[in-house]
Formats: C-alpha cells, sequence, structure tokens
C-alpha cells in the first residue's frame, strides 16, 4: 500500500491579482523549483491550521483560517507515496511576505506561472489559477 502524504498550499494573491510562488531551497527535494507556499500537515491538523503554521513559518505573515477560501486540489502518484494537496485562495494577511525557508520569492500573473518549473503535483493547478483569476 502506498502511502499518503497530505499538505496544504496556499496561492496568496496581492492587490494586483499576482500570485506568490516560492523557490525550493538546495537540499530538499525537487531543489530549484517553485511551488506554492504551504507544507506538510501534523498528525490531528486541518489544512487550514497548516496553512496559517506554514505560512507564518515560511513567510512571516499572519493569516486567519477564515481567510482561506477553498479552491482546487492536486492528487499525485509519486514513486514512494501519493500526495493530496488542497489548495486554497488568500488575499488577506497581516504583515510582509518574506523569504525565511526559500531559495527565492516570486509574484506573478496567473498566466506568467507556466514559465516557472514546479514540481509534478503543482503544476496542473497553474490553469486553475489562470482560467479563474
Amino acid at each position: 500500500m502506498t502511502p499518503l502524504l497530505l499538505v496544504a498550499a496556499a496561492a496568496l494573491v496581492d492587490t494586483d491579482g499576482r500570485i506568490l510562488i516560492c523557490r525550493r531551497p538546495e537540499g530538499k527535494a525537487f531543489a530549484g523549483l517553485w511551488e506554492f507556499p504551504g507544507g506538510k500537515m501534523e498528525a490531528g491538523e486541518t489544512p487550514e491550521a497548516c496553512l496559517v503554521r506554514e505560512l507564518f513559518e515560511e513567510l512571516g505573515i499572519r493569516v486567519k483560517a477564515d481567510c482561506l477560501s477553498p479552491f482546487v486540489f492536486a492528487s499525485h502518484a509519486y514513486e514512494d507515496q501519493h500526495l493530496l494537496m488542497p489548495l486554497f485562495l488568500c488575499r488577506r494577511w497581516e504583515g510582509f511576505v518574506e523569504r525565511k525557508e526559500h531559495a527565492a520569492l516570486a509574484w506573478v500573473k496567473p498566466i506568467e506561472l507556466f514559465s516557472y518549473p514546479m514540481p509534478p503535483a503543482d503544476g496542473p493547478l497553474c490553469a486553475y489559477l489562470r482560467d479563474f483569476l
């Protein structure tokens, strides 16, 4: 049986309609690829609670769970595990986004997402963001 990995991600959307993507640092799986911020859910943690925690740890911003809107999800079979990742939209947060864990950050228009190499699970989400934002 393939283990299931639960990950929550956020598409932070600024007032200009740009989305934040983060480049994975060296030493991690998929290093150098771009992804939506978020992370692994801890035991007993909801996706929203995971994002509140991860967005503060990774980007230094405070997000309220009720500002996270479920949008779409990714389901991807990797060789050693199956990833299930809900993607939430977030347009409101407190503080300024800062790079704490990633190699780089970029604010990009939805159509520009296709220019950034992403892990297999993240890539298909770009079309939904392009079509609905």
